[in-house]
């Protein structure tokens, strides 16, 4: 028996040279049609659609640390597009209709799980702003319904009802088609599917400046030398005030960490994700069995990827309430990762004030789950020099014409 199991290791241990890699580590060139800042979901597929969809094959994405190493390695995989105004629904919606085929389309099984999206409500009042959600995602062939406090519970049988509780349950909308996705997967598919391209892919190398001449982008310089671009895209999620800083950019956005943990694994019993905007915490379960919860941001800014003990016991003590039988359960572990937030909670999707310069931020809590929808339309205005119709309302100068888009409600846990 000892022989097999040492057999069964070793041969497992020496199989993991021959493993295929998922993407080619490229070198870095001296020039590029277009670079990519930001090895993360965004800039990745970002990179994969201007290859796909508009022949861009010279294309460098450039990654300061490792593949999925920033915000992407740190969320909790909700996908859902249940958001109030035409603006964000649309992009969210189209972002969700990618998600239902990204592991055909990649050739990389995203795990894409419909869960269903149940989103709280504790008051009259918040109940009023979730009829209002429903309707609207309604008039826009959002799948989305108004649940009672009985069907609350009949979907959910272990969360507590009582009305004695610090925030009652008075009802709640629900998504069918939201759920989760996986996010390791989500990045290794879309780096591979764009390597498989002819992308570079280029990790531990930070963009430390950049270069305008003219009003015009010419290049970025690296801690691996100056490379020289027809156009920069930048989407680099928590740090995109350093980078636009570089090129004497200021954005209208302020970075937050966003905290989320995970529990031991216990046998499946949550089979919906559950948000409650009042109480700043969400819940899920992964096929592994794990809970993963989350939390509201910080009420700090900061670029630290932690964030304070006092969010995450705010937030476990609200989800006890909730599910009493969840207790006694031991937290594994606990992360942070850093968003922008834009005073409208909705990015910034498009052109600069500096030519072929483009910027993607300013997602706030909801980045994950509009990947794909924003590396496609970011893809579109990189490559066309105009902004796709559903990022057109996104553009940075609705700060300075007031036409804001404010998902604040809808963000599902309050920012």
């Amino acid at each position: 028996m000892k022989n097999s199991l040492f057999t069964l290791i070793f041969k497992g241990l020496n199989q993991n040279s021959r493993w295929e890699k998922v993407w080619t580590k490229s070198e870095l060139k001296k020039n590029y049609e277009v670079v990519v800042v930001g090895g993360g979901g965004h800039g990745l597929a970002t990179a994969y659609y201007l290859a796909k969809n508009h022949g861009i094959k010279d294309i460098a994405v450039i990654e300061k640390g490792y593949i999925g190493g920033g915000n992407s390695g740190r969320n909790t995989e909700v996908v859902r597009s249940n958001y109030l105004w035409d603006d964000a629904a649309n992009l969210y919606e189209f972002s969700l209709k990618l998600w239902q085929n990204l592991s055909s389309e990649l050739n990389f099984n995203v795990m894409y799980t419909k869960k269903g999206v149940l989103s709280l409500g504790h008051s009259l009042q918040e109940m009023r702003d979730i009829s209002r959600r429903v309707n609207a995602n309604r008039l826009n062939g959002i799948d989305s319904e108004l649940l009672n406090v009985a069907e609350v519970k009949e979907k959910v049988p272990l969360i507590n009802i009582s009305a004695d509780i610090r925030y009652p349950i008075l009802g709640a909308s629900f998504q069918p088609r939201g759920g989760t996705a996986h996010h390791d997967a989500m990045v290794w598919g879309f780096a591979r599917a764009a390597s498989l391209l002819g992308v570079d892919i280029i990790e531990d190398c930070e963009v430390v400046g950049t270069k305008v001449d003219g009003g015009k982008i010419i290049g970025v310089d690296t801690t691996k030398g100056f490379v020289s671009a027809n156009k920069v895209a930048v989407a680099v999620a928590g740090n995109s005030s350093v980078l636009a800083q570089m090129a004497r950019i200021k954005l209208p956005i302020e970075t937050y960490p966003l905290q989320a943990w995970v529990t031991e694994p216990i046998k499946p019993c949550l089979d919906v994700v559950v948000m409650s905007n009042t109480v700043h915490a969400y819940l899920s379960q992964t096929t592994k069995g794990d809970l993963v919860a989350g939390a509201g941001i910080d009420p700090y800014t900061s670029y630290a990827q932690r964030g304070g003990f006092h969010v995450l016991e705010d937030a476990i003590a609200a989800i006890v309430e909730l599910f009493p039988v969840f207790s006694r359960l031991r937290m594994l572990r606990q992360w942070a990762g850093i968003v922008d937030v834009s005073p409208d909670a909705c990015p910034i999707i498009g052109q600069t004030d500096v030519k072929n310069l483009y910027i993607n931020c300013g997602w706030g809590t909801g980045g994950y789950k509009a990947t794909p929808g924003s590396g496609w339309v970011f893809a579109h205005t990189v490559a066309n020099d105009k902004p796709h119709i559903l990022n057109e309302p996104f553009s940075i100068e609705r700060f300075e014409t007031g036409r804001l888009i404010d998902e604040h409600g809808a963000a599902g846990v309050a920012h």
